[in-house]
């Protein structure tokens, strides 16, 4: 960290002044939000060396090339740590948060997909020119031994875990096949790898894309299946199917395309990716003990069962057959059925405003609990969150933040018992404090629980700063 700092002040000639943690996702990198006198950077600490020259590499070629990426200003000797513009907090997953939430994507949402997948091309083919492959982190390109380890990762972090029986010798069989098939159209363009929502940036309206260092040399149709197929977005096949001309049109403007062909070839990537995946969540949940990950196991599987029913598993009919045992185990159950009142509940920072109703509806309560004494003062907690044992125990222990949830509880036990009566679809609860990353997240998170245990409602649960989110 004070390699991140002397930094700052060689790359900015100014003094630091703030440096608050941002929240990651599934990777060892830290991100910090670097604040002088007058200007703010991003700073990243990364424990692969590799991965962290393949960013910077990557990074530099897209700009020249002119795409829109976040410039990396410097990097220490070792490449342990870098310096990168700020780009702000407008993650497209969060932009397009409305639609997930009800399926429905109005007009100014569709534009912006629409600007990102059309975008995407660019990446792969002008992104691909004079790109030394033999820099990308951790190998150069799309081969039959990655697709093996996704596969296997996806066999053995996922498919295992659930306690499912099955012939690994059989199953094998099929993942050679499909590794054929994967291989079958040999391409020079670049793979970005991890293309999705989440990875792309908001600024004034237009997309920046972020998180590229496992790109590699690959094939176009797996960030296409990554996009469109993934497993939170919710875009209905109607969308989907938009989206996809915008991006074949804007990639014919680049190479020539067979879209018979192309389409063909993209089902294969579509179950690939569904599986790999999985075998993430799989991974960070069940082995990892990270929680939020496996609440987006229901959606990838409701995909499935989508791929399933559409027959696009058919050239595999072993996997087929386990796939769609899969999908009917009791504990993925399915995301259709009656509508049941929806509590949506936030944590957050007043510093970056109250959450957006998303149903519509204009909001509901908001707590504010900056009055309860701050773990966050403190340097020890600066890097944990109030799901946190070592938080969790400084907030019991100082007493405060218990009287605090223990004259709430019984007014938001009222509140959503009427709405259950009344048959309303939507009740919002938001706790706000100074970083959103504390005081607010523990409370949240107690609410949901304490009305997920006393209600039969659906409980969806935003960490919106530590960019979290779970149904309980």
């Amino acid at each position: 960290m004070e390699t991140l700092k002397s930094l700052f002040t060689q790359t900015t000639r100014e003094a630091l002044e703030d440096v608050y943690e941002l929240p990651s996702s599934g990777s060892n990198r830290r991100y910090f939000r670097l604040t002088g006198k007058k200007q703010v950077l991003i700073g990243v600490l990364g424990t692969s060396i590799e991965e962290n020259k393949a960013f910077w590499m990557l990074d530099t070629h897209f700009l020249s090339k002119g795409l829109p990426v976040p410039e990396v200003l410097a990097h220490s000797e070792d490449f342990h740590c870098y310096l990168q513009k700020d780009l702000g907090d407008n993650l497209l997953f969060n932009a397009i948060a409305k639609g997930r939430s009800c399926g429905r994507f109005d007009d100014a949402e569709k534009a912006l997909l629409h600007k990102v997948i059309a975008k995407l091309p660019e990446f792969q083919v002008l992104g691909a020119q004079g790109l030394d492959f033999s820099h990308c982190y951790p190998q150069p390109e799309f081969d039959k031994r990655m697709i093996l380890w996704d596969l296997n990762y996806f066999k053995y972090c996922f498919l295992k875990a659930t306690g499912l029986e099955f012939n690994e010798s059989r199953l094998e069989d099929d993942f050679e096949k499909m590794a054929t098939a994967l291989l079958c159209d040999q391409t020079t363009t670049f793979l970005y790898r991890d293309f999705q929502s989440r990875n792309v940036m908001v600024v004034d309206g237009e997309p920046y894309f972020i998180d590229f260092q496992g790109g590699r040399k690959g094939p176009v149709y797996y960030d296409v299946a990554s996009f469109l197929w993934q497993a939170k977005a919710q875009y209905s096949d109607e969308l989907r199917e938009e989206l996809l001309q915008v991006y074949l049109d804007a990639l014919r403007k680049l190479i020539s395309v067979d879209e018979e062909n192309f389409r063909a070839q993209l089902r294969h990537f579509v179950i690939f990716r569904t599986m790999q995946v999985l075998g993430a969540y799989g991974f960070r949940g069940y082995f990892e003990k990270k929680p939020h990950f496996m609440q987006s196991v229901p959606f990838a599987i409701d995909n499935l069962r989508r791929i399933l029913a559409d027959g696009e598993v058919s050239e595999y009919p072993y996997l087929s057959e386990v796939l769609r045992q899969l999908t009917h185990m009791k504990q993925f159950s399915d995301l259709s059925g009656t509508r049941k009142l929806e509590v949506s509940i936030y944590s957050f920072a007043y510093k970056k405003g109250i959450p957006d109703d998303m149903s519509g509806n204009g909001g509901g309560y908001v707590f504010d609990c900056r009055a309860i004494n701050n773990p966050g003062k403190y340097e020890h907690y600066k890097h944990f969150t109030g799901l946190d044992k070592e938080v969790i125990d400084f907030l019991e222990e100082d007493g405060g933040v218990v009287n605090f949830l223990d004259h709430i509880y019984p007014l938001a036990d009222a509140h959503v018992q009427r709405y259950i009566e009344r048959k309303f679809s939507h009740l919002m609860f938001s706790f706000g404090c100074t970083g959103g990353q504390h005081r607010s997240v523990y409370c949240a998170q107690h609410l949901a629980e304490h009305i997920a245990k006393k209600f039969d409602v659906k409980v969806s649960l935003f960490h919106r700063e530590q960019n979290i989110e779970r149904t309980i």
